[in-house]
C-alpha cells in the first residue's frame, strides 16, 4: 500500500512540473514577444527577465529610449506571459484529479494532495496535516471544503 501511495504521488508531481516546462520553452514564440524581437534579442533573455523588464532596462540593454506606446505594449506583452503561466500551472493542477484528490483525502493524505495543488505554498496544506495529525476526520472534511477551491 505504502508503495502505491508513493508512486501516486511520485506521478502526480512529475506530471505537474511538465506545464512549468512548457512555458518556459515557449514563451519566446508568444505573439505579444514577437513585436521586441525586432529590438531586442529574447534568445539570450530567460523568462524572468523579460518578466521583470521595465523602459529603463531596456533602455540599458538596447541604448534605444522605449516610447510610449511600445511601452505599453511591454507591459501587455508581460501580462500575457503571466496569464498565460497561470494557466499552465491550473492545467498542470488538473492532472491531479478529482478523484484522485478525494482519495487521498480519504486515506489521510489530503494535505500531500492540497501541497501539490499549491506548489508547497500557503498554509491549507500545512492546517490540513495539523487536522489529520488531531484526528483523521477533521483533516478529511477540510480537504473536502477545500477542494472547490482546486476544481
Amino acid at each position: 500500500m505504502k508503495k502505491v501511495i508513493l508512486l501516486a504521488f511520485l506521478l502526480v508531481l512529475g506530471l505537474q512540473s511538465q506545464a512549468v516546462v512548457d512555458i518556459n520553452a515557449n514563451w519566446s514564440e508568444t505573439a505579444e514577444v514577437q513585436q521586441f524581437s525586432s529590438e531586442m534579442s529574447t534568445s539570450d533573455m530567460d523568462l524572468d527577465d523579460f518578466l521583470s523588464m521595465t523602459p529603463k532596462k531596456f533602455k540599458q540593454k538596447t541604448g534605444k529610449k522605449l516610447g510610449v506606446k511600445k511601452s505599453l505594449q511591454l507591459k501587455a506583452a508581460q501580462r500575457a506571459i503571466k496569464k498565460k503561466m497561470k494557466k499552465m500551472k491550473k492545467a498542470g493542477n488538473e492532472d491531479i484529479s478529482s478523484g484522485l484528490y478525494v482519495l487521498l483525502a480519504i486515506l489521510g493524505l489530503g494535505w500531500v494532495a492540497m501541497g501539490v495543488m499549491d506548489d508547497w505554498s500557503g498554509n491549507n496544506w500545512i492546517v490540513n496535516i495539523i487536522l489529520t495529525v488531531l484526528c483523521w476526520l477533521p483533516g478529511l472534511i477540510h480537504a473536502l471544503a477545500k477542494k472547490k477551491d482546486y476544481y
